[in-house]
């Protein structure tokens, strides 16, 4: 998740865009719905939500809060390429200097996922099982991008759309065993289990090989935000490919041949709309990205409104600082929740949890609210302190 404004120290700084404006409101919005999500994983255990979701199980409410977070990853990935196109449009040795930070942060990051963030959801030293999930995905993402970016545009465009439309022809293809060309294959295209000797396992959480191509996809749309660019050209191109993508959904939808698990008609109304939203996001089917990135390249060409981004500043400073606010929620939480069983105990079997979806909801509004202030003060340091070259990591 780069932040195109703070380039290296020494790195020359172009003025700031009010453009950048919409893509950090469009991260912070999508952040405080992982934060939805991740509350309901805490604290809503007790009721399980497979991938595609159980209709029979489960209730509209919850259907929808799931539904929304189907939005994060993919438009973190794809505003991770995109402001790794700004960021390389604003160095002297462009596709250079952005080759070398994605590399690096994408190492970094990968490490991250494995030291830090695994021990936020197990607290488990050392651990016994390694959860490879969005953030690792994110780092592979960008380590693969460091040496895609160098291809022509358009074969980049071509290379992105062919990985997010044509990956679901592999999933009829599965592998058994620890071998490396079955390792491989689960980090690429299926989610499993890999052991690593008799004391450590690693969940494919994320397979990455649809995720490659939604940053490269994120990359190759990024002239559209040239500095003195068109800004009614962009406007017009983000609401046709978003509605390109959402069309390209329905029709893909009604005739139930590709790209995801069929839809059923249920008795109910209600259910059968559920199903046809019922998309794979492990890994991120066909209809999953149709239907995500079109939502999310349509609040793109919203959020530049000017009177939406006077209402929705707030959602800008927490998305100038993605990997601090996604840090320090993971720790609150477990926190809040080890205070909560210590207090109440396991109120739902091997669970401590709420009865209710609208506690999810009150519960993130509150913690989105108490989180605010402390990404503020750090969103400021970063941009007053260019100096710290870490900082750029975070």
């Amino acid at each position: 998740m780069l932040y195109p404004v703070t380039p290296p120290t020494g790195a020359p700084v172009a003025p700031a865009s009010p453009r950048l404006t919409s893509i950090d409101q469009l991260r912070g919005t999508v952040i405080v719905l992982m934060l939805l999500d991740h509350v309901r994983e805490t604290f809503y255990l007790h009721q399980q939500v497979a991938d595609p979701m159980a209709l029979d199980a489960i209730e509209p409410a919850l259907f929808v809060s799931r539904l929304l977070a189907h939005l994060c990853a993919p438009v973190f990935v794809l505003l991770t390429g995109l402001s790794a196109w700004l960021y390389a449009s604003g160095q002297a040795d462009g596709r250079r200097a952005a080759s070398a930070f994605l590399l690096k942060r994408g190492l970094f990051l990968i490490l991250l996922e494995l030291l830090v963030v695994n021990f936020a959801w197990t607290l488990q030293f050392p651990p016994s099982v390694i959860y490879l999930q969005v953030i690792w995905a994110i780092g592979i993402s960008m380590v693969a991008l460091a040496g895609l970016l160098w291809l022509p545009r358009g074969l980049l465009a071509a290379f992105a759309l062919t990985m997010i439309a044509g990956h679901n022809l592999l999933d009829g293809v599965h592998v058994s065993g620890d071998g490396p060309l079955a390792v491989l294959w689960k980090v690429l295209h299926q989610r499993d289990w890999i052991a690593v000797g008799d004391a450590l396992r690693l969940r494919t959480s994320y397979p990455v090989l649809p995720w490659i191509g939604v940053i490269a996809l994120g990359y190759a749309i990024g002239p559209w935000f040239a500095r003195g660019g068109d800004a009614v050209q962009r406007r017009h191109r983000l609401l046709w490919a978003g509605g390109g993508a959402l069309l390209g959904f329905a029709l893909l939808r009604a005739t139930n041949v590709y790209g995801d698990a069929p839809w059923q008609a249920f008795a109910s109304a209600g259910q059968t709309l559920m199903s046809v939203f019922n998309v794979t996001k492990y890994p991120p089917s066909l209809l999953f990205l149709l239907l995500t990135l079109g939502l999310g390249l349509l609040l793109l060409r919203l959020y530049e409104q000017p009177t939406v981004a006077r209402v929705l500043a707030p959602l800008a400073t927490i998305g100038a600082a993605p990997m601090f606010f996604y840090l320090l929620h993971l720790y609150v939480l477990k926190l809040l929740y080890v205070t909560a069983e210590a207090y109440w105990g396991q109120t739902h079997g091997a669970y401590f949890g709420v009865d209710h979806v609208w506690t999810l909801w009150l519960i993130t509004a509150a913690l989105a609210l108490a989180l605010y202030w402390p990404t503020r003060a750090f969103a400021r340091l970063k941009a007053r302190r260019r100096d710290l070259a870490w900082l750029r990591y975070l």
